[in-house]
């Protein structure tokens, strides 16, 4: 079972479905409730190529969260940052460019130079804005994770996983959803009079794509972070080493279809929905509703959703007095052959002990009748 700060969700793990993959590592996640839909080697440390750039944009929303940056202030532009290789923004040596724009041309661009432009404001040196963005990544639980640049030029100890770039995608999505849905969703940005569209090709597609970032290495080849919300849902698929950029879209685009098509996600209960209403012994009132404690959502197959078992387990009668939110019982849910967890109910209010009589009055129904006088 996984658990968010965000949102109190009650997930069974599931099995990973096969499914033909033709990545060498690829990792797929329900949004909503963490459940994997698909992996494989989703721990070998891989070249994440520009797909790092998620962590060099994810630190600087921290920077203006946080009131340290605007994205009105100016950065100059390095040698360095100008004459660096790759995919480019164009900016100018000694020029002055705004936060905004350097986050622009780093998400939809992937300007290798707008990285080391916002590293170098922000950090000092790039490879100082680098060890914060390991040390971040880290912290999240991306834990086989190794940034010694900003951009994801190739290097030898630069490395991450396909489970680590889900889980900073997933924390980007979580911690800025107003900065992400800006961003990240561009189809083009024009700078220094040269337009060029997002390397995302999947956003061109009617299919509930808004982010994230592809990526590209002689050694690691062709890789993407992508994430796609249909409905009420949000699936964060991760693959890399493609041999070219069209099986890199052809696959991305088959396992996304595959993972809203195949998998459905269903909420059981709501927090605080009534689950069984139970008799109380010796109350002012004779019965209290159980209410649960969390909303209870699963993510299966569609064919799996007849094999669910819901049972409700509590000693009846229950005793007064009881307090609201006091746990008096457990919700067990079962689906055949998997895991079964339980889920605590509480007591939806306060009740009192009944008066001396009144309990004695039902004292002796009970035992004569096995329930409580009208």
């Amino acid at each position: 079972m996984r658990k968010y700060l965000y949102a109190i969700l009650f997930v069974i793990s599931q099995p990973v479905f096969a499914i033909d993959v033709q990545a060498p590592q690829a990792y797929m996640i329900d949004f909503n409730t963490g459940v994997v839909l698909l992996e494989k080697n989703a721990d070998q440390k891989m070249a994440p190529s520009s797909m790092s750039k998620i962590m060099t944009a994810h630190l600087v929303f921290e920077r203006l969260k946080s009131g340290d940056v605007k994205l009105e202030d100016m950065l100059h532009v390095s040698k360095e940052a100008w004459q660096m290789g790759g995919s480019k923004m164009f900016v100018q040596v000694n020029s002055q460019v705004s936060v905004g724009d350097l986050l622009q041309g780093a998400i939809v661009q992937s300007g290798n130079d707008a990285c080391i432009v916002l590293a170098e404001g922000l950090g000092g040196t790039e490879a100082a804005f680098a060890e914060e963005m390991t040390r971040k990544a880290n912290e999240m639980g991306a834990k086989n994770t190794t940034f010694v640049n900003t951009t994801g030029w190739p290097d030898e100890g630069h490395v991450s996983t396909a489970r680590d770039l889900a889980l900073m995608a997933e924390r980007t999505i979580r911690d800025f959803p107003q900065e992400y849905e800006k961003y990240y969703a561009l189809k083009e940005f024009t700078y220094n009079n040269i337009k060029q569209g997002n390397r995302n090709t999947l956003l061109y597609k009617n299919m509930g794509v808004d982010g994230m970032k592809t990526g590209h290495t002689e050694s690691g080849g062709y890789g993407i972070v992508a994430t796609a919300k249909q409905g009420d849902r949000r699936i964060i698929l991760v693959i890399n080493g493609l041999p070219t950029s069209k099986a890199r879209d052809q696959e991305a685009t088959a396992l996304l279809n595959w993972g809203f098509s195949y998998f459905k996600n269903y909420k059981i209960f709501a927090k605080g929905d009534v689950v069984e209403t139970a008799d109380v012994w010796g109350g002012e009132e004779k019965s209290v509703d159980l209410v649960s404690s969390q909303d209870i959502v699963f993510t299966l197959p569609r064919s799996q959703r007849k094999d669910l078992q819901v049972k409700v387990r509590y000693d009846s009668p229950l005793a007064a007095p009881l307090k609201a939110g006091d746990q008096v019982g457990t919700l067990e849910i079962t689906i055949p052959e998997k895991s079964v967890q339980t889920i605590p109910l509480l007591a939806a209010k306060d009740l009192e002990k009944a008066s001396f009589f009144q309990r004695i009055n039902n004292s002796i129904h009970y035992l004569l009748w096995g329930k409580h006088s009208s």
